[in-house]
């Protein structure tokens, strides 16, 4: 499959989920510290031995550290940036027309956005203000913020199933799940020692969430039984610094660390490590699967690289 090349360093890549061959990256001058940004839309091409089709891309006076695709309207994109901001591009206008919107609550760096799958209508946002607001397209200011977590909220992600529901973590070392009709978390796990970087929910039981550590390990957690985990998932050698479940299997998902590899598991089995990839030169921090291509895995990371490939392949097999 194809690569590539970003002139920034990697920090997050999107499918598409409204078209199976694109996927938005966001990237960041001098690995995000300081410096500008850039979001990529790419298509993937035809045939596996060409090269991939910049769409479109959009210049940022600072670092990207997410993007989140829209779940109503095909060609609209939100980027998470490190001065604060939330800046909203719409693909079906002229570069010079961008963004259509920029949202500009948080105090410090936006570290993840979540559109929600459900209502379809809003988004969430995370930061290193230790808050999370709640966004809607047709509105200037954020709709409510929470703030319960103690440090930097690096993820916040919508349920797959229920609107209201989103969880959230963060370098407190808590996962929180949070309902938006609540004056407050709805619970609160201890879930690791160190600070989590990321979680993610199942897409086919509503009640499990997977979390990513500094501690190396990925956790999977069943919110109804949350005293201990119902895996513990030990393989990287650093931070795991992202983790997706997959849209089509139960029990699959993936992580990627500052080990610079990507791994596959299967929390249900006793081996639960089932791939592993050492594509990237640097940090592994981008991580996605595709909604529309069963197995369909991208990555990006500080290597300034992109990857998409299939699971079981090599990513770097032309």
């Amino acid at each position: 499959m194809p690569v590539f090349k970003t002139p920034f360093n990697g920090y997050s890549v999107k499918f598409s989920p409204f078209y199976e061959s694109r996927l938005a990256v966001g990237t960041a001058q001098n690995f995000g510290i300081l410096g500008n940004g850039r979001v990529h839309i790419l298509d993937l091409p035809p045939t596996p031995s060409s090269p991939f089709v910049e769409v479109a891309s959009f210049d940022t006076a600072d670092g990207v550290y997410d993007v989140a695709w829209s779940e109503s309207h095909d060609s609209l994109l939100v980027a998470a940036l490190a001065d604060g901001s939330l800046k909203i591009y719409d693909l079906s206008l002229p570069p010079t027309s961008n963004p259509i919107r920029s949202l500009q609550e948080h105090s410090r760096e936006v570290q993840s956005v979540d559109y929600n799958p459900v209502r379809r209508d809003s988004f969430v946002s995370s930061s290193w203000d230790d808050s999370i607001k709640l966004w809607t397209l047709d509105r200037p200011a954020s709709i409510r913020s929470f703030q319960e977590h103690a440090y930097c909220v690096y993820a916040a992600v919508w349920n797959p199933r229920h609107a209201d529901v989103f969880a959230s973590a963060s370098g407190d070392c808590t996962l929180r799940v949070w309902d938006v009709r609540e004056p407050g978390s709805t619970m609160v796990v201890a879930a690791h020692e160190f600070e989590i970087l990321s979680c993610d929910w199942n897409k086919y039981d509503d009640c499990v969430i997977a979390t990513a550590s500094v501690d190396k390990s990925v956790r999977v957690w069943d919110i109804r039984t949350y005293r201990t985990p119902l895996a513990v998932l030990n393989g990287h050698g650093y931070a795991a610094r992202k983790v997706k479940f997959s849209p089509h299997n139960r029990s699959f998902l993936v992580s990627c660390s500052y080990d610079m590899t990507v791994c596959a598991w299967d929390y249900m089995v006793e081996d639960a490590r089932i791939g592993q990839y050492g594509h990237h030169t640097e940090f592994a921090v981008g991580l996605d699967m595709s909604v529309l291509v069963e197995g369909l895995i991208a990555s990006t990371g500080w290597d300034e690289l992109v990857y998409v490939w299939q699971y079981g392949t090599d990513p770097r097999a032309p």
